[in-house]
Formats: structure tokens, C-alpha cells, sequence
């Protein structure tokens, strides 16, 4: 089943024009054309030619998005996934009228090949005096379609259009003829190779949610942009350093006999655009991922990037997944064509178009790392020598505890989903497994007390992170400062008291939880309580204490913005809590 259903909309029939007005309150400089759906430039220079697009909506930005100056005149919009009529275009065609010509830029596909050309056919006929000042560029870019169905149907039109309109579109803010504009995009658009891959289908508004058949640790490799089926499905869904050498190689194969629809050389010297698209559900934080590997995989190849984008240009709705584009740049030796230095130059001038994301405009470069800065080198920094009453004891504890909180895992990640963000059982699972590791190694050892909790409080802020990294890292870096303290070389339960009770002191400081609050601060301070009338009796009441925040409204920590009756409903433990009382009575066995 798809990934979204559910849509925030007045009605699906509405939902175009809703987002049209949006569109252009942002954008002051855009104007619309309610009846015909139309997004035009308010301020069109005249003297120069005019570039229209179109196309079925549900695609934003693209198309209505790239209507601005050095990009788009005018932008006509269907409905979701359906192509605009002929009349809507011929009344986008009339309203961008101009001295030079215009040229109207489409996706290969067939309604908006045929509704697009009526209306170029039907304007010719009423005006033919101006039949030659209207040119039709197609743009079919995507390798996933063969060339036996290719030759039927021909490559669809995706990602690499945005590329076409921003090329063309800024040599026709230069004041270029109409014939030299067509033969730019003529030029780019037989240059660009795409191929998309969706973790599932998209749904759209106002109908019914479809059954895509694809697996939960399934993806498909040629996905369309209005859900066509794609080149094949992959199973298990694979890593990325994987799946994307798969991805290029349909792109600059010239071995294929397929595909190879782009002249690669695959001999070092060939130089692209890179655009890696957000197909409408990735987060920024996946698309990093995928850019930093589309990078290395080509730059393992030979293939040097000149420019480099990334973004949501064109998107098929909420679809989880993306589109690697390449437009390969002209050789320096290369006639008949225009220059790369001419592509690039117009690719980098600057636009008022919405959709258009910034670009460094220039080579990307490695990471930035300063071999410079100073690296910090610190001694032992303390001189008390403190030792566990059983070395052996204290290890096999600090082991119990850690594999304790292993396997506890998916309960405490089962009660973070209900009262928290779902991430509490992997951050501790994630903190017991570096303090195991570190065990391993004797980094952690009864033999050296304080060492120990000094190097948990850092595994604590390294491994575990987040709000619950933190608290732990500052409870053990103060119980490392008191046990410092102690006059005592070896680690006695009186010890452990005086320095747990100011560690916990110090913890106050960092946090507005206090007993009860539905955190982990209630069964360690119930812990601490307890701990001089014995071990026994700290955990019993370090246990009672977590299992009370099952019936307890919440006053501080991540609960507190849940639903208290939800809470309350579910009767489910606070997960920090249940942390805390997992990792005593480990240590209490």
C-alpha cells in the first residue's frame, strides 16, 4: 500500500487552483489565469521569446514552480496527473504573445504531446503569419524505457526538463532569436539521460488508495512519475553504495543496446550537470545521503561533475524516492554545438523562479576538513586511584547491565513510540553496546574506577546522543568528579552513596525533573534514596518507582507533549524510566 493517504485539501477538485493562488501570493511577480489554469511572468518583456510548458499537476514545483524571469514566461496546469487541454494552452499561448516568437517545451508524454501541439497547430492556423515563431521542443529523458518500447512510445519526459527550461529560458532573457533558443533546447534535451527508483507508488487525492503490490524491503527501479510501472523490482531494498552504480550504469552505458541514448565516453573525460531529484517523500536527510553517494560513484568512475543540484524539481506527489539526472556537457573539441562554458553560463544565471534551488555555481569539492586545526591531547586527567571490592564482580555487573538493556530493546522502543519519539530503545541499545565494546578492550574495568565512569560518560555523549545522551554524560561526568573526591582508594557501597547523591545534586542543575515527573529521574533518585539501606532495597525501589509512571501525568521530558489520557489509557511505563530500572537490577543479580 502506498506510504500517504491522507491529504490536507478543501476537495480533491479544488486542490489545483487552491495551490496556484498559493503559488502566486508568494510570488507578487507571478500572475494566474484562474479559468484556464494558467501561471504567467506579470512583468513579460515583450522583445524577447517566450517559453511555455505545462502539464498535469502534481509534479511541484515543476511546472507552474519555474515560471519566472530566465526560466518559464507562462506555465499551463491540468489536474493531478492529466494534461491540460487544448483551449487552456492556446489561451497561455495568446496571453505571453510576443515580438520574437515562442517556444513550447513539453514532457514526452502523449496527452501532452497531443494537447499541446493542437494548440501550437490550432494558433498557426488562425495566425499564420506568426506559424514560424511557435517551435515544440520534447523532452523524453528517462532511460528505464527501452528502446523497443522506445520506439513506440519513445523516452518519457521527467527531471531533466527543469534543466531544458532553465538553459533555454535564460538565453531567451539574453535576447536571443527564437531559432537560437529552439536549437539550445533541442541541443540539452538529446543530452540528458534519468532514471528514477520509488520505495512506492503516490496516492492522489480524491481517490481510491491503490495496491502497489510492492514489498515492505522492496523498491522499483524505473518508476514513472504518474505511477507507471517500472523497469523491475529489487528485493531486498539495497544499500546505497549498491543500488546507485545500478542506477548510473543505465544512464551512461554504451554497451546496452537498450538504452546508450547519451554519447558517454566513459574514458575520463567526460563532464556532466548532476541533478538528483526528490521524487516528493524523501527527507532532506536521505537526499544528502544520496547525493554524497551519487558523488562518490562518479567520481569513482572518471565522470566529473561541473555542476551540481539537488532538490525537489520535479515530483510525483508524496512518492518516496528520486531521479539521478546527468545532461553530459560538449566536448571541447566538439563543432556544431554550444559551447559548455555557453550551458553552464546560462545555467548559473541568477532567476526569480520559485522552484529553481540555489547552486554554488561552481566545481563541488571534497568535505572541507582543516588539517590545521590543533588536535587536542590530554594526559590522564586524574590522580585518585580507585578500585572495586571485586574487580571481576564489578566487570561481570557493568556486562549484565549492558546485555540486560540489549535485550530490552524492543520493549522500551514499543513505549517511546507511544510516549515519546520511538527512538529511547536504540539510544540506550546504542550506548550498552560502545560501553560492552569498550569493556572488551579494558577501557572499562573494575580495576579502575573512575576511569571507567569517566569513559561511559563519554560513550554516553559519542554513541547515545540526543536529550537522553546527554543527561546520562553529565550524571556520570559529576559522579566522576565526586568519586574523585573520595579519600577512600577502593569504591565501598559509603563511596558510592555520597558520590551518587551529588552527582544526582549536579544533574538538578541540567534538568526540571524532579520526583515525580514520569522520567528516568524517578527511579534514579528512588535508586539513590535507597542505596544506604542496601542494594536490595535501591532496586525495589528504583523498580516501584518505574513502574508508577504507567498511572502518572507527565512534567517534564519528551511524555509531557503526548496525550496525557492516551498515556494514561495505554499504561505504559515512561521508556527512560524503564531504562534506569532494566540497568539496576542487572546490576543488582
Amino acid at each position: 500500500m502506498v506510504v500517504q493517504s491522507k491529504h490536507f485539501l478543501n476537495t480533491a477538485p479544488s486542490l489545483v487552483l487552491d495551490s496556484l493562488e498559493g503559488l502566486c501570493a508568494i510570488n507578487t511577480h507571478l500572475a494566474l489565469d484562474p479559468i484556464h489554469r494558467v501561471v504567467y511572468l506579470g512583468d513579460q518583456d515583450r522583445s524577447k521569446v517566450a517559453l511555455l510548458c505545462g502539464g498535469g499537476s502534481g509534479h511541484e514545483p515543476s511546472h507552474s514552480g519555474f515560471v519566472g524571469q530566465g526560466a518559464l514566461t507562462a506555465a499551463v496546469c491540468g489536474n493531478v496527473f492529466a494534461s491540460p487541454s487544448a483551449g487552456q494552452v492556446r489561451r497561455a499561448i495568446d496571453l505571453i504573445d510576443n515580438e520574437k516568437g515562442t517556444i513550447i517545451v513539453v514532457k514526452n508524454y502523449t496527452g501532452d504531446v497531443l494537447n499541446f501541439g493542437l494548440a501550437k497547430e490550432e494558433y498557426a492556423a488562425r495566425y499564420p503569419d506568426k506559424a514560424d515563431r511557435v517551435k515544440f521542443v520534447i523532452v523524453g529523458d528517462d532511460v528505464a524505457v527501452g528502446r523497443t518500447q522506445g520506439n513506440i512510445v519513445g523516452r518519457r519526459g521527467l527531471a531533466g526538463v527543469c534543466l531544458v527550461y532553465k538553459i533555454a529560458g535564460a538565453l531567451a532573457q539574453t535576447g536571443a532569436s527564437v531559432d537560437e533558443v529552439y536549437d539550445v533546447a533541442q541541443y540539452v534535451s538529446s543530452r540528458l539521460g534519468t532514471i528514477g527508483v520509488g520505495l512506492d507508488h503516490c496516492h492522489v487525492p480524491g481517490t481510491a488508495v491503490p495496491d502497489t503490490h510492492l514489498g515492505a524491503n522492496e523498491l522499483e527501479i524505473g518508476l514513472g512519475i504518474h505511477n507507471e510501472n517500472g523497469h523491475r523490482r529489487v528485493s531486498p531494498v539495497p544499500p546505497l553504495n549498491e543500488l546507485i552504480p545500478t542506477l548510473l550504469e543505465m544512464i551512461t552505458s554504451t554497451t546496452d543496446r537498450e538504452r546508450s541514448f547519451v554519447p558517454f565516453k566513459n574514458d575520463g573525460t567526460d563532464r556532466v550537470v548532476l541533478l538528483v531529484n526528490n521524487l516528493g517523500g524523501l527527507s532532506e536527510l536521505e537526499l544528502g545521503g544520496i547525493v554524497a553517494e551519487v558523488k562518490r560513484a562518479l567520481d569513482k568512475s572518471g565522470i566529473k561533475i561541473i555542476r551540481l543540484l539537488s532538490g525537489s524539481f520535479m515530483t510525483s506527489l508524496n512518492m518516496p524516492g528520486f531521479s539521478i539526472t546527468m545532461l553530459l556537457l560538449p566536448a571541447a573539441n566538439d563543432t556544431g554545438t554550444p559551447s559548455a562554458d555557453l550551458i553552464l553560463s546560462l545555467l548559473d544565471d541568477s532567476t526569480n523562479t520559485p522552484g529553481w534551488k540555489w547552486s554554488s555555481r561552481s566545481v563541488p569539492k571534497p568535505p572541507f576538513v582543516s588539517s590545521s586545526l590543533p588536535t587536542a591531547t590530554h594526559a590522564k586527567a586524574w590522580s585518585a586511584s580507585l578500585k572495586a571490592p571485586d574487580i571481576n564482580q564489578f566487570n561481570n555487573a557493568v556486562e549484565r547491565a549492558c546485555r540486560a538493556l540489549i535485550t530490552a530493546e524492543p520493549e522500551i522502543t514499543r513505549m517511546d513510540n507511544i510516549a515519546g519519539d520511538g527512538d529511547c530503545g536504540l539510544t540506550l541499545k546504542g550506548g550498552a553496546t560502545a560501553v560492552l565494546e569498550a569493556l572488551g578492550k579494558n577501557s572499562i574495568s573494575g580495576n579502575d574506577v573512575l576511569g571507567s565512569v569517566i569513559t561511559i560518560s563519554r560513550i554516553a555523549e559519542d554513541a547515545m546522543g540526543g536529550t537522553s545522551g546527554a543527561l546520562y554524560s553529565i550524571f556520570f561526568s559529576a559522579l566522576a568528579q565526586a568519586l574523585a573526591k573520595s579519600p577512600s582508594s577502593i569504591a565501598t557501597q559509603e563511596v558510592w552513596c555520597t558520590a551518587l547523591e551529588a552527582a544526582l545534586d549536579r544533574l538538578y542543575t541540567y534538568t526540571r525533573a524532579r520526583p515525580p515527573s514520569r522520567t528516568l529521574v524517578d527511579p534514579l533518585a528512588a535508586f539513590i534514596g535507597e542505596l544506604p539501606s542496601g542494594l536490595a532495597a535501591a532496586v525495589e525501589a528504583a523498580r516501584e518507582a518505574a513502574e508508577g509512571t504507567k498511572d502518572m501525568e507527565a512534567k517534564a521530558g519528551r511524555s509531557a507533549y503526548v496525550d496525557s489520557i492516551k498515556l494514561k489509557a495505554e499504561r505504559v511505563a515512561d521508556p527512560g524510566a524503564w531504562g534506569v530500572k532494566v540497568v539496576v537490577e542487572a546490576l543488582a543479580q
